[in-house]
């Protein structure tokens, strides 16, 4: 867990019964995301994990407002983000950035390094013609770059480079919250520990806010202060990161950790692998039942016919299971 400061007096974003469908032909509805709420609260680092197609990049992509919801609430700071004026509206992206999954292609291939990360510092007036180019090297060394790099082209760099360079790109502008959407899942994992170290240390100096998307608990486990759990656009458990990987309650939580791996022999002998069997339901009008029912080796009748609701089953550990 990190050390850096939480204010859980001060919520930043508050997410209220939030739904994005996207409407295809012929009447068929894909329910990305369906009736999430949560709040983060300033100073903290949000873990939002599950497998490929939950809806944690379109959870996170509506909080930038990429998206405008089908439904539901998304507060910053206790105002509505789709209710701002033109100055408040730019105020808010100034506050709110984010990093994107893949550095290749998230970075335009046009424009030089010194560009990416100086517009936005032009756009917000941090910057002048005169004090560009020291704000933007001041920029790249913080994250791990230099002078040479800022004439150069994003062909020209590696994976690990790319992701700083859009690392730098999002803190050129000051933020306090950053949306970081599976940051390192398109880099070698020899790179994946120093982009990690890299964030927590850049929260602690400049008192930075996250919501960390990935599909890998363990390195949710390291970053996160609480952790989210969705499965197929619905939240199915959250809690404070450590009670997670101690008491796990969900099925599928259960499954995700227990396909964790383990470098001790020992260990993955006497430790007992949960499996499922099954497909992964289509999110293409769902039914009203667990989403989890066709795959969970506990599931009753009662799993496959009625919507579990998100509760509180012990103090500030959410679940959403009947036989819990």
């Amino acid at each position: 867990m990190s050390l850096h400061k939480v204010d859980r007096n001060t919520p930043l974003f508050q997410v209220t019964d939030l739904c994005q469908y996207f409407h295809i032909a012929r009447g068929k509805t894909l329910k990305a995301v369906d009736h999430v709420h949560f709040t983060i609260y300033k100073g903290e680092t949000l873990g939002l994990v599950g497998e490929s197609g939950c809806g944690k990049s379109t959870t996170g992509r509506c909080l930038v407002k990429l998206y405008k919801p089908n439904a539901g609430q998304i507060t910053y700071k206790g105002k509505d983000i789709f209710s701002y004026n033109k100055a408040e509206d730019k105020q808010f992206r100034k506050n709110v950035q984010m990093i994107f999954q893949n550095p290749h292609s998230s970075l335009n291939p046009r424009m030089t390094v010194k560009d990416i990360v100086g517009s936005g510092m032009k756009l917000h007036g941090l910057a002048t013609d005169k004090d560009l180019d020291a704000k933007v090297e001041a920029m790249l060394k913080r994250v791990g770059l230099n002078h040479d790099h800022m004439s150069r082209f994003p062909h020209e760099f590696s994976g690990g480079q790319k992701q700083r360079i859009g690392i730098a790109r999002a803190l050129a502008v000051e933020p306090e919250f950053i949306i970081c959407d599976e940051p390192i899942s398109a880099l070698d994992v020899s790179i994946q520990a120093q982009v990690l170290n890299m964030l927590k240390e850049l929260q602690e100096d400049l008192g930075l806010t996250y919501l960390f998307i990935a599909h890998d608990l363990s390195v949710v486990k390291y970053i996160s202060d609480r952790v989210i759990v969705m499965y197929l656009g619905t939240m199915v458990e959250f809690t404070d990161a450590e009670e997670l990987y101690a008491n796990p309650l969900h099925p599928y939580t259960q499954v995700l950790l227990s396909s964790i791996p383990v470098a001790d022999p020992k260990v993955v002998r006497a430790k007992k692998r949960i499996t499922v069997t099954g497909e992964i339901p289509s999110p293409i009008n769902p039914k009203d039942c667990c989403r989890f029912a066709e795959r969970c080796p506990y599931a009753t009748e009662k799993c496959r016919s009625s919507l579990p609701e998100l509760r509180e089953v012990k103090p500030g550990h959410y679940v959403a299971c009947h036989m819990v």
